[in-house]
């Protein structure tokens, strides 16, 4: 069986991936891709990870866990998709220690000592720091940034530390990522990957996040130019879309207020200059795969 956690990171998706395949659960069910529900596995995969974590692995908790999430009978089941937001720490502990997610690694490896006779994959979506941080911030109870941020220094932030120690801990795990940023324009490929179906495959919802940044009547039109042109390819359809959102995106929608002291634009522009910088560097990691339009 195919195990595919998706680890967020926080205020990326916000659920809006977990909500769209569940959407689509029922016509993939047939071929063995099963989708349980948030309430099902959450909280106790969680609590499971750490009490394994302290004590080693059971040989019957792969058995166990299976039971407790998933409806449809194992011997069905394919792939198995979950999806968890916090499965590397609560945004408040998200840098406890000084280290980003110090708790990654060892969930991780955790987790792949559970499903040790499985096939467990990693999805992730990235986020500039130049707003994953405020953002981030803003989802904790904290009232001081410097509080929050542990002594990470912003501008020594850098998102392939986190996957290298991911990759050092789990070398045989792949690993999907995607830049936030992106996935208006990509989501349905995101979609696609993580439930293994083709991706010239029609789903429901693959303009989720899309329509959620242009104006109806520019949606109205996307819409109309694709039933003319039914017959373009993904990279096609990513330009076109790319085209509209020229015309008709809504600024209120893509543009983000920044309010940090000593946060000014050339902090902010040095901030995403970095993350493009770190990006490229990712995507030379052994083992790494990432979406980009």
């Amino acid at each position: 069986m195919q195990v595919i956690l998706h680890a967020g990171v926080h205020c990326t998706d916000e659920d809006r991936i977990l909500k769209c395949l569940l959407r689509n659960a029922d016509s993939w069910r047939h071929e063995g891709v099963a989708i349980p529900g948030p309430s099902k596995y959450r909280k106790f995969l969680l609590e499971a990870l750490n009490t394994m974590g302290k004590g080693g692995v059971n040989p019957d908790t792969r058995e166990i866990i299976l039971d407790a999430i998933m409806e449809a009978d194992q011997a069905e089941v394919d792939r198995l998709i979950l999806s968890h937001h916090s499965f590397f720490s609560v945004p408040k502990l998200m840098f406890e220690g000084g280290r980003t997610y110090r708790k990654a690694e060892g969930r991780l490896q955790t987790l792949q000592n559970i499903f040790a006779v499985d096939e467990v994959e990693l999805h992730l979506g990235l986020r500039d720091p130049a707003t994953f941080l405020p953002a981030a911030f803003a989802a904790t109870p904290h009232t001081n940034f410097q509080d929050f941020l542990q002594g990470v220094d912003p501008m020594q932030f850098r998102w392939s530390d986190l996957i290298r120690r991911l990759r050092d801990q789990v070398p045989g795990m792949p690993i999907t990522l995607w830049c936030n940023e992106d996935t208006p324009l990509i989501w349905g490929q995101i979609i696609r990957e993580m439930a293994g179906i083709e991706l010239t495959r029609k789903i429901t919802g693959a303009f989720d996040l899309f329509s959620q940044i242009i104006s109806p009547e520019g949606m109205k039109r996307f819409r109309g130019f694709l039933k003319e042109n039914h017959n373009i390819n993904e990279m096609q359809k990513r330009r076109v879309m790319a085209a509209f959102l020229d015309k008709y995106a809504l600024e209120d929608e893509i543009e983000e207020e920044l309010d940090l002291p000593g946060w000014d634009a050339t902090y902010v522009d040095m901030l995403t200059e970095l993350y493009e910088d770190d990006l490229y560097t990712i995507s030379r990691i052994p083992g790494v795969t990432v979406i980009a339009p």
